[in-house]
C-alpha cells in the first residue's frame, strides 16, 4: 500500500524518510501555493468570499503533487502545526481531491517535533483538516489585504508614492514612533546621590543615603548637596541594624518564540529574523555525522509553555544523573505565560527533542550559529526543571543624627539551576542590582563606625530607551500585539519600507516613518492602536476555538474601516508635510516644511512657488535638531562637451552620478559610456544606462530599438551564438566571476 506524506519545507523529507521507509513518499509544498492575487483586492464584499490563485512559480509544484496523489492509496498532510501550515494543507487537499480516487483517504497530521515516535503517532492518528483553524487564518489575511490595499493608496497620494500600511506593522511603527516621541518631550531632571565610607573593627562598609529624618532622600541640586555633605561629616555614626534574611531565585521558564528571539539577541546578538531562521534548521533536522539528519528542537513558532510528560521525565533523569538530588525538584517545574495574549497550547514550549544531545557532544557537526542558538535552548530547558538557587541577604543600616545609609549584601549559599543557566542584565530585578555590595563580616549592631569619606555625585534622569528588536518584540507580546509566528516579519516590514534606521542597535524612526504613523493615527484611530489589534488578535484565536464566526468578525470590522475610510480619502490634492521651526534662509518669511519625494525627504519653502529654497537635512536624535546640509556644487571636469565645447561637469541625479554639459539647459548633451561594438539588431551605438534596478546597457536608438543587457558585460563575443557581449557576475564572497550569454536559447556558462 503506497502512501503519500507532504511536509511544508524540503528540508524535513530526509529526516521524515528514515523513519517511514520506502512505503511512503515524502514531497512538499515549499511553503504556500496559493494565497489572494497580487493585483486585484481578491475579496468580496457581501457575501464575504476569498479569490485564491496558484502562487507564482506554484502551478508546477501543484501539478506533481497530485500527480504522485493519483499514484497512492493514502495521503497525508502535514504541513507546520499551526494557522499557515493548516491554511497550506487545506489549499494542497482541495487540489489532490479534484484528481483522487478515494478522497476520504486524505488525512491530516501534525506533529510538535521531527522524532520517528511523534511522527508515527502522528500517522495512527490522523484527523480532519481544522476549518475553524483555516477561518482564523483568513480572517487575518482579509484584515490584512482591506487595510494594506485600501490605505496603502491614500499614503501615495499624501505623503509619497511606494508607502504601505499595515493593520499590525502599523500598529509596531506607532510604538517606535511614540517612544521617539517621548524621548523628544523629555526634560532631564537633576538629583545627587552621597555614598559613604564607614569603617570600624569588622572592616569597611560602602553605604549609600537612604533617609533623611526618617523620610526617603531626594537631593535635587548642588547646594543642597553641599549642606548635607558638611552636615553628614559632624555626626557620629554607629550601625542602627542588621537584617539577615534568605532568598530564593527561580529557574526561568523555558522559551517560547519571543522569551526565545529576546535572549537570543541579548546574549548571542541574533536579529529576531536570524533567530528564526536558524531555529528552523535546528527543528527540521541538520546532519551529525551519518546519512540522515537528526531533529534538534521542537517546534519553534510557539507561545506556549507546556511540557510534554515524557519530555519532563527524560530532564528529571537527566537533570538527577548529571547533578544528584539537590538540583532535581520533587515535582516538575510548572510555569504560567504572563503576558496579555492568549496561549494556543497545540505546541509545546521550545526544548531540545532529546536532552541527552549534550551541546558540546554534537557542536562539532553545526554550524556556529547553530551550536549557539542549540547551546541556549538546551541550557535553558535543563535549567527550568531545575531547583531553585538560594542566597544568604544582610541589609546594613547605619545611622547618624538625622542621616540614614544602607547598604545590601548577597551571598550565592547554594547555585542551583545557575550551575547551567545564567542571569542575564536585562532579566535582573532591582533586588538584584541593589545586593551587589560585599559587606565584612563580624558586624554587630550599635557598634560605632567612622566615617571615612563621603563622595556626592551628580545625575540626571535619562530619557526612555529605544526600542532594539529584542525589548520590542517584548512590547509586543506584553500588549498582544501579532503571535510567535509574526515578530520577525514585522519587524523586517518596518526596515523595509524606509519607516525605522537602527542607531546602535535601536529603532529610530525616519521622518517618513513618524509622518505615516501621525496621518494614520489621526485618519484610522479605531484601527491603528494597541489595545484595537490585541483585541483583534484575541477574536483570531475565538475564530479558531470556535468562539466567534469570521464573516461576523470581518462584516463588524468593516462598518467601521469604511466610515473612517471614506474620511481619510477626503481631498486627497496636497500633499502632506510636516512643520519645524527653521527659518527658511532664502525668503526669511516662513518656517521650512519637511516634504517627501521620489528621492527621500527634504526641508522645503511654504511659500513655493514664491520662494523655491529646498535642502537636504539631517536631525540629530540626541536633541531633535535639525541641520541644514549644503548643496554639492556640481564638479567641473577637463572634458569639453563635443557638442559646444562648454566644460563637461559631474551631477547628482536620481539614480546617483552622471556627467553633463555646463550649458544646460542651451545645451543637454549627456556623456554616456559606449561600447565598443555596435547594437546587433540595428547597428547602433550602445550605451551604459542606469535605472532603479543597477545599470544596463542598451541601444541608443531606444524606444525604436530595444536591444538591451541588463548588468555588467565582458566585450568579449559568446563562443556559441557570437554575440558581442557576455553578461559578468562576481560572488563577492569567493571572488569567482562567471560569464554567461544574455539570450537563455544559447545558454552558455564559464
Amino acid at each position: 500500500m503506497k502512501k503519500l506524506l507532504i511536509v511544508e519545507s524540503p528540508a524535513k523529507i530526509k529526516t521524515i524518510q528514515k523513519f517511514l521507509g520506502s512505503d511512503f513518499r515524502i514531497m512538499s509544498t515549499m511553503g504556500h501555493v496559493k494565497d489572494l492575487p497580487t493585483k486585484t483586492m481578491g475579496v468580496t464584499r457581501d457575501p464575504i468570499a476569498l479569490e485564491y490563485v496558484a502562487l507564482e512559480g506554484k502551478d508546477k509544484t501543484i501539478a506533481e503533487l497530485c500527480k504522485a496523489a493519483r499514484a497512492v492509496d493514502a495521503v497525508y498532510l502535514a504541513p507546520d502545526p499551526d494557522r499557515e501550515g493548516e491554511i497550506i494543507a487545506w489549499h494542497v487537499a482541495q487540489e489532490i481531491q479534484k484528481v483522487s480516487k478515494n478522497k476520504a483517504a486524505i488525512h491530516r497530521i501534525a506533529f510538535n517535533e521531527i522524532t520517528k515516535s511523534a511522527v508515527v503517532e502522528a500517522i495512527e492518528n490522523p484527523h480532519t483538516i481544522d476549518m475553524q483553524r483555516v477561518a482564523a487564518q483568513q480572517a487575518r489575511r482579509v484584515l490584512d489585504r482591506w487595510v494594506g490595499y485600501e490605505v496603502s493608496p491614500i499614503l501615495w497620494k499624501k505623503i509619497t508614492k511606494g508607502l504601505s500600511a499595515g493593520r499590525v506593522q502599523s500598529v509596531a511603527l506607532k510604538l517606535i514612533c511614540e517612544r521617539e516621541l517621548a524621548i523628544r518631550d523629555f526634560k532631564a531632571e537633576e538629583y545627587w546621590s552621597i555614598t559613604g565610607h564607614f569603617k570600624n573593627q569588622a572592616g569597611t562598609v560602602i553605604a549609600a543615603l537612604d533617609t533623611i529624618s526618617g523620610k526617603k532622600a531626594e537631593i535635587t541640586n548642588q547646594e543642597t548637596t553641599d549642606k548635607h555633605v558638611a552636615a553628614i561629616k559632624q555626626e557620629q555614626f554607629a550601625i542602627d541594624k542588621i537584617t539577615d534574611k534568605k532568598r530564593a531565585r527561580n529557574p526561568m521558564p523555558p522559551f517560547m518564540t519571543s522569551t526565545l528571539q529576546q535572549a537570543a539577541y541579548n546574549r548571542l546578538g541574533f536579529a529576531v529574523e536570524k533567530t528564526m531562521k536558524v531555529a528552523q534548521n535546528l527543528y527540521e533536522g541538520v546532519t551529525l555525522g551519518g546519512d540522515s539528519p537528526v531533529a534538534l528542537i521542537t517546534y519553534m513558532r510557539t507561545d506556549s509553555l507546556r511540557i510534554a510528560d515524557s519530555a519532563l521525565k527524560q530532564v528529571h533523569d537527566y537533570v538527577l544523573k548529571q547533578w544528584g538530588k539537590d538540583y532535581t525538584p520533587s515535582s516538575a517545574n510548572v510555569y504560567a505565560k504572563k503576558s496579555k495574549t492568549n496561549t494556543q497550547d497545540a505546541h509545546e514550549a521550545v526544548r531540545p527533542v532529546d536532552v541527552t544531545l549534550k551541546p558540546e557532544s554534537i557542536k562539532q557537526y553545526l554550524a556556529a550559529d547553530q551550536a549557539k542558538l542549540y547551546e541556549l535552548i538546551w541550557q535553558r530547558f535543563i535549567a527550568s526543571q531545575m531547583t531553585p538557587a538560594q542566597y544568604a541577604q544582610r541589609q546594613v543600616l547605619i545611622k547618624g543624627g538625622k542621616y540614614g545609609f544602607k547598604a545590601t549584601g548577597s551571598t550565592l549559599l547554594f547555585d542551583g539551576f545557575l550551575k547551567v543557566y545564567g542571569v542575564d542584565e536585562e532579566e535582573e530585578s532591582a533586588e538584584d542590582a541593589e545586593g551587589k555590595a560585599i559587606l565584612p563580616a563580624g558586624l554587630t549592631e550599635k557598634d560605632a563606625t567612622n566615617l571615612q569619606k563621603l563622595e556626592p555625585k551628580q545625575h540626571f534622569t535619562q530619557p526612555p530607551p529605544r526600542y532594539s528588536e529584542a525589548t520590542l518584540v517584548k512590547e509586543m507580546e506584553k500588549e498582544g500585539i501579532g503571535r510567535p509566528s509574526t515578530y520577525a516579519t514585522i519587524l523586517k516590514t518596518i526596515r523595509a519600507r524606509a519607516y525605522t534606521t537602527l542607531e546602535k542597535k535601536r529603532f529610530v524612526p525616519t521622518e517618513l516613518g513618524m509622518a505615516v504613523t501621525k496621518m494614520l493615527s489621526d485618519n484610522l484611530p479605531h484601527i491603528i492602536n494597541v489595545k484595537f489589534t490585541a483585541s483583534m488578535e484575541e477574536n483570531l484565536d475565538k475564530i479558531e476555538s470556535g468562539e466567534l464566526d469570521r464573516d461576523a468578525l470581518l462584516n463588524e470590522f468593516y462598518q467601521q474601516f469604511a466610515i473612517d475610510l471614506k474620511a481619510f480619502k477626503g481631498d486627497v490634492a496636497g500633499k502632506t508635510s510636516q512643520p519645524t521651526d527653521v527659518d527658511c534662509p532664502q525668503c526669511k518669511d516662513s518656517k521650512l516644511i519637511i516634504r517627501f519625494g521620489k528621492s527621500g525627504e527634504f526641508l522645503g519653502c511654504p511659500e513655493f512657488p514664491h520662494c523655491d529654497f529646498t535642502s537636504n537635512f539631517i536631525r540629530n536624535t540626541e536633541d531633535n535638531s535639525i541641520q541644514l546640509v549644503a548643496k554639492e556644487k556640481p564638479q567641473e571636469l577637463d572634458i569639453t562637451c563635443p557638442q559646444c565645447k562648454k566644460p563637461m561637469r559631474e551631477m547628482i541625479g536620481r539614480f546617483g552620478k552622471f556627467i553633463a554639459c555646463s550649458g544646460y539647459p542651451e545645451c543637454k548633451y549627456i556623456h554616456q559610456e559606449k561600447a565598443s561594438f555596435a547594437c546587433p539588431q540595428d547597428g547602433g551605438d550602445v550605451v551604459k544606462r542606469k535605472w532603479r534596478g543597477g545599470t544596463f546597457w542598451g541601444c541608443s536608438n531606444y524606444p525604436k530599438c530595444k536591444f538591451a543587457l541588463f548588468g555588467e558585460i565582458e566585450e568579449t563575443p559568446c563562443p556559441q551564438c557570437k554575440l558581442p557581449a557576455l553578461l559578468k557576475k562576481t560572488d563577492f564572497k569567493t571572488g569567482n566571476v562567471t560569464l554567461s550569454c544574455s539570450d537563455k536559447k544559447c545558454g552558455y556558462t564559464q
